[in-house]
């Protein structure tokens, strides 16, 4: 079964001001067009949007700042429909997170491309991808993801902007994370071990650099040292020599030249944008449900990969967001450690989770905010028929199994919101519109 569900409101939330998104346990939202504004002129078309085809026309119709988020637990396919939007955009920009997130998409010749901090635009020529403040760079991955792309024939020169407010990302957060990792032991996070957390850390407590540092090496190596000073004072395991200060501001010299070019103040460039009417489609990473605030806290990310994480991570107003696209897959996964309610395996007849109940049998109408509590939960189900054949060559709602539509309308009711997009397989045209 190789159905995975995205969820559209033709007049979708400004869900930044509210903070709600699609989780297994709360109501997805039913969203609200801002009044009084006038949709501007799409972006120009490729030839996967063709001008009098009613699924175009409703790409089109989305809001001038339109957002694309997760709404379980990640890996729901994100990157493909942020591909498949992004003709109808000026700008896909990244909020929040790393190189933590890891977005597939494929071009119109099938050559597939893993992507984890370049916006997943970048295949559409004349889409300008954004890296906000909110994020985190790992300078060399990058590099080296952009040297991917241009041996494959992309063009990045002039097509990318790294927030100068965005947090650097070391080589020696990704060591700290993994000390971290086996100081915990048993009750260890799961983390990618790419050194997310830890850099989030050095910005909240102060002492991270940014990206804008690389424009004063005369204090660059001063304040990396303190960097480097708190981790070998934290962690035994972590052995640190001024040589290998002396070997990294090196590094960062030579980084800090080929850098340049893509350094800008994106939080100006996104609003004189908004001025400009143009288009911004917003590519979140992670997922809802690993949100620090509304996810299963401690088994979360470090960034809010939920609607508020837009404004905070971009730097624009919750009043010029629009349209948000929830992401979800027609069954839930779940990478790395933390809570999972349920496995199934080689089921006949798909199990739908309704609600929940607490061990007292009263229903709960929030999701909980505790892992004790989450732990005792008691799931409701409703059972629908499952299929079969093979739909990943289907391209018409109306050809999918009867047990299939029913299953997506199900879903209709009980979110209250409408399915626009049905992915039937990992191609960028391995999607129906409904």
């Amino acid at each position: 079964m190789s159905l995975s569900t995205l969820n559209h409101h033709p007049a979708a939330a400004a869900a930044a001001g509210r903070g709600r998104s699609f989780s297994p346990a709360a109501p997805a939202p039913s969203s609200v067009r801002l009044p009084g504004r006038q949709a501007p002129a799409p972006a120009a078309a490729s030839a996967l949007a063709v001008e009098a085809d009613p699924a175009a026309d409703r790409v089109s119709s989305l809001s001038q700042v339109s957002g694309v988020l997760g709404s379980q637990w990640g890996d729901e396919g994100k990157g493909k429909l942020v591909d498949v939007l992004a003709p109808r955009f000026d700008i896909v920009a990244r909020c929040q997170g790393g190189a933590n997130a890891g977005h597939t998409i494929y071009n119109s010749e099938g050559k597939k491309f893993a992507l984890h901090l370049v916006p997943s635009g970048i295949l559409h020529e004349g889409t300008l991808c954004v890296v906000g403040n909110g994020a985190v760079i790992h300078v060399p991955g990058f590099f080296g993801e952009i040297d991917g792309l241009q041996s494959n024939g992309v063009s990045c020169d002039g097509r990318i902007l790294v927030s100068d407010r965005a947090h650097l990302l070391f080589d020696l957060h990704q060591t700290v994370d993994g000390l971290r990792e086996a100081e915990l032991a048993n009750s260890f996070i799961g983390t990618t071990k790419r050194g997310i957390g830890p850099c989030y850390s050095s910005k909240v407590t102060r002492n991270g650099l940014r990206v804008c540092d690389l424009r004063h090496m005369d204090t660059f190596g001063d304040k990396l040292d303190v960097l480097f000073e708190d981790a070998a004072a934290r962690f035994e395991g972590f052995k640190y020599s001024k040589g290998m200060l002396k070997e990294e501001v090196e590094r960062y010299k030579r980084f800090a030249e080929r850098l340049e070019p893509f350094i800008a103040d994106t939080v100006h460039v996104l609003n004189e944008s908004i001025r400009q009417k143009k288009k911004i489609l917003v590519e979140g990473g992670q997922a809802t449900m690993l949100d620090i605030d509304f996810g299963t806290y401690p088994f979360v990310t470090s960034s809010s990969p939920s609607a508020g994480g837009i404004c905070t991570g971009l730097g624009i107003a919750p009043r010029v967001i629009g349209d948000l696209i929830g992401v979800v897959k027609a069954y839930t996964t779940r990478v790395g450690s933390g809570p999972f309610p349920t496995e199934l395996l080689g089921e006949e007849e798909i199990k739908l989770g309704v609600s929940y109940n607490q061990m007292d049998g009263e229903k709960l109408q929030s999701f909980p905010g505790d892992l004790d509590t989450l732990e005792q939960v008691q799931v409701n189900y409703e059972v629908l028929p499952g299929w079969d054949s093979d739909i990943s060559s289907v391209r018409s709602y109306s050809e999918l199994p009867q047990a299939a539509r029913r299953y997506v309308e199900r879903i209709e009711e009980l979110a209250g919101v409408p399915v626009h997009y049905i992915g039937v397989g990992p191609g960028r045209d391995a999607l129906i519109y409904k």
